[in-house]
């Protein structure tokens, strides 16, 4: 059984619009039924050790600002339950696509557990797409 696990620091939440912009733009996607995972492999500094940061996007589609946040909650509990899906240096933007209104924590963990190998594999495309950023930055500088 999932239960809830504490606070969630900000120093694990994607919390500025260019870095939502970018991972949106360039992550890595895994679709799920009611759930768009985007996944971005993050430029780390030598030496700097850090967790998986999550940030979460649900439009007014969704629902209400009551289903809205109920979806919100349940992504960060989901996400800290399920953190050997992702890896230490990577940024997930989860786009909730349907409302969750009947859907529980443990709904939520089975739905990206069942994903866990395209998460992988769009990982590693990520860490990728980095190694390609870098030494496209490298070689201009």
């Amino acid at each position: 059984m999932c239960r809830p696990t504490g606070r969630f620091p900000a120093a694990q939440r994607i919390r500025k619009r260019p870095e939502f912009i970018q991972i949106q733009t360039t992550g890595r996607r895994v679709a799920t039924s009611h759930f768009l995972l985007l996944v971005y492999a993050a430029n780390l500094a030598p030496g700097i050790k850090r967790r998986a940061r999550l940030g979460i996007t649900v439009s007014r589609k969704v629902g209400t600002a009551v289903v809205r946040n109920r979806a919100k909650r349940l992504v960060r509990e989901a996400f800290r339950a399920t953190r050997e899906l992702w890896q230490d240096d990577v940024d997930v933007v989860v786009i909730v696509r349907k409302p969750t209104r009947s859907m529980r924590l443990r709904d939520v963990v089975a739905e990206w557990r069942r994903q866990e190998r395209p998460v992988c594999r769009r990982t590693e495309e990520a860490r990728i797409d980095r190694e390609k950023r870098e030494s496209a930055l490298a070689q201009r500088g």
